[in-house]
């Protein structure tokens, strides 16, 4: 596997950095927050994204896409989580084109995937029903009638919700709860009778949703895949959205452990620099060998997902992987952000803080690292 970037990759990562430092900084986030914005990002950046094309980075050529594989758009993805970019990247990008080019017929993909790339509609994926993450663990109901679906229950934790035009709602159509047989998925528009969504305001100020669903009548051409056999497909999806978060994380750690390094080079003590202090240098060293795992294991599960070689359990080792050791490191990085910037971490003013609320939720999203090692575990069956 490729663990360093070629040349096209590089240049896009580039291109990215370039834009969101310029055109998406951190205080975009800051002014979403103040401001408490309706819908949660800012429009005229997500059309500048789109223009850029990284809506279709991932996708194939047929349907309008560009067909780069997601090592491109990891380090997109990686730029963004520098300045804390709050987009439809991840739902509707990296989640929910994902989900249509996996899972969907042909005649969805033709019909969704353009208009996904064009910024015509926005997907949020509706899956986790407790606190935690278990996908296979589902009670919400999809009950056959004459032509069409009658679905029951309620989600959480939908991100972009309250701002999809349709959802990918994860049902079950047979077995009992926490069972991967059974399990169907299908497309339904936020606007369907009976559809209720009520979107939650989170800590790292990002968008997410409780929806509810009361007898929700969604057509069987609206379904992904294949009735009751629908966990296999999601599966892999997730661990394609748990990568691409990864990648997220990783440009916040990066962004989080320069910041650090700059703050220990000015900040004097006792008439000397910080950072010529033996305790403070340790730590430091402990979190640049620890990132430099991670930008490893990152780029070596982005690679894996444009390998036609590997099947879906190394796949998803790698996946549960790069999920566990990113997390842990996100929340080590956020607190040393935090602890060796003193008092002055701890206000509101200072952008540290809100790197530690994003490490939070992006530890939680799709999985924690207890999760993830559980899962690993039983991958390898240890």
């Amino acid at each position: 596997m490729a663990l360093v970037l070629n040349e096209d990759q590089q240049m896009l990562k580039d291109s990215a950095k370039n834009f969101c430092q310029q055109s998406s900084p951190l205080s975009v986030l800051r002014k979403l927050r103040d401001t408490n914005d309706e819908i949660g990002f800012d429009t005229q950046i997500w059309q500048q994204m789109l223009s850029l094309g990284w809506a279709g980075i991932a996708v194939p050529e047929t349907y309008g896409g560009f067909n780069f594989g997601y090592s491109g758009l990891g380090v997109v993805l990686e730029e963004s989580g520098r300045t804390l970019t709050s987009s439809p990247l991840i739902p509707s990008v990296l989640i929910g084109a994902t989900a249509i080019n996996e899972i969907g017929s042909e005649s969805q993909k033709l019909e969704l995937l353009p208009k996904i790339i064009a910024g015509e509609l926005l997907l949020a994926l509706a899956v986790d029903e407790q606190a935690t993450h278990s996908p296979s663990n589902i009670t919400t109901t999809a009950t056959k009638t004459d032509k069409t679906y009658l679905i029951q229950g309620k989600k959480t934790f939908v991100l972009d919700g309250h701002v999809a035009d349709k959802l990918i709602v994860v049902t079950r159509t047979a077995g009992g709860t926490d069972k991967e047989a059974g399990i169907t998925l299908f497309l339904v528009d936020s606007d369907s009778p009976g559809l209720e969504i009520k979107r939650t305001l989170m800590v790292d100020n990002r968008n997410s949703a409780q929806v509810h669903f009361d007898d929700v009548e969604v057509p069987s051409e609206a379904m992904l895949g294949e009735e009751g056999n629908g966990f296999i497909a999601l599966d892999r999806v997730l661990d394609i959205a748990r990568i691409g978060i990864a990648a997220e994380m990783l440009g916040s750690i990066q962004e989080l452990f320069d910041r650090i390094i700059d703050y220990l080079k000015q900040r004097e003590q006792f008439g000397v620099l910080i950072g010529s202090f033996q305790g403070l240098q340790h730590r430091a060293a402990t979190m640049y060998s620890e990132i430099e795992l991670c930008k490893s294991t990152v780029r070596a599960a982005l690679a894996a997902l444009d390998n036609p070689d590997l099947d879906r359990i190394e796949i998803a080792e790698l996946a549960s992987i790069a999920k566990a050791k990113l997390s842990e490191v996100y929340f080590l990085v956020s607190n040393e952000g935090v602890q060796m910037h003193g008092g002055i971490g701890m206000t509101d003013e200072f952008d540290i803080g809100f790197f530690i609320k994003r490490a939070r939720v992006a530890q939680q999203f799709l999985g924690d690292a207890t999760f993830h090692r559980d899962r690993y575990a039983t991958l390898k069956k240890f």
